[in-house]
């Protein structure tokens, strides 16, 4: 990759996280002295995009976001970055009631480079969604995989394909009529990112490649659309395959969630 990483996360923080656009129906960005968060309806995502906090202010800052959501009723999420500041940000966080989920690392990749990994395995099928039925399909997946309720995401989704068509592109895979992958990306209109997320696979359909096809149907979409990155917020599992396919790590990112 061409750009030096820190100036491309830098480039990532301001377009992706300072200067961030709502993403669904009904969301709104707010930005409130040195914090930048989205308010949602309750199936939407409620949370803090960027901050820039220093030790003296970090506590206040942080008590008034658990007011602000506390008071409409929403859980949210502190999405924390290994970079961001005051360091020890994240005990802040815990010491005011945060509960924080897995680690994960940002990868970002040139687009271009990622799209020309094509084929899925013999015996699989990639299916665009675009519609009911196949947002079904990508939650049936997302609760085998992952072993959680995919009715947020499945309302998300419908919301999406109905105002904004052009900024998801959802794929599932199939064997026969059987579901056993999908993904999504969502991309920002006149950013240079699109984000690919939700990448599961059932388990025994692991392992045989039907993860990096996913990533580079969706690659070619993210090209067409004129976006020059691809970014993934990546688990363990996938952080191998996606170095193999180009992606380089720009930092960690921690989900720090307030139920109240």
């Amino acid at each position: 990759m061409e750009t030096d990483h820190l100036t491309l996360r830098a480039h990532y923080d301001r377009q992706m996280r300072r200067d961030a656009r709502p993403d669904g129906r009904g969301a709104r960005i707010e930005r409130t002295g040195n914090v930048v968060r989205q308010v949602a309806p309750a199936h939407g995502w409620n949370g803090v995009l960027w901050s820039a906090l220093d030790a003296a202010g970090a506590e206040a800052a942080i008590a008034e976001q658990i007011a602000h959501y506390t008071a409409l009723g929403r859980e949210f999420e502190w999405k924390l970055y290994g970079h961001d500041e005051p360091a020890g940000l994240g005990a802040l966080l815990m010491a005011a009631g945060f509960t924080p989920e897995a680690e994960e690392t940002l990868m970002v990749a040139e687009t271009a480079a990622v799209a020309q990994y094509v084929d899925p395995p013999d015996g699989i099928h990639l299916r665009t969604v675009t519609d009911a039925a196949g947002v079904d399909l990508v939650a049936e997946v997302h609760e085998k995989a992952f072993g959680t309720d995919a009715s947020r995401l499945r309302q998300q989704m419908l919301d999406r394909l109905a105002d904004a068509p052009d900024t998801v592109v959802a794929v599932v895979a199939l064997a026969g009529d059987v579901p056993v992958s999908a993904a999504r990306m969502e991309v920002v209109p006149g950013t240079d990112f699109a984000g690919l997320w939700g990448g599961g696979t059932v388990e025994g359909w692991r392992g045989r490649g039907i993860y990096r096809a996913l990533v580079a149907r969706r690659a070619r979409a993210a090209a067409a659309l004129g976006h020059r990155y691809l970014q993934v917020d990546a688990s363990d599992q996938s952080r191998p395959i996606l170095r193999r396919l180009g992606f380089v790590p720009l930092t960690t990112t921690t989900p720090y969630l307030y139920a109240g």
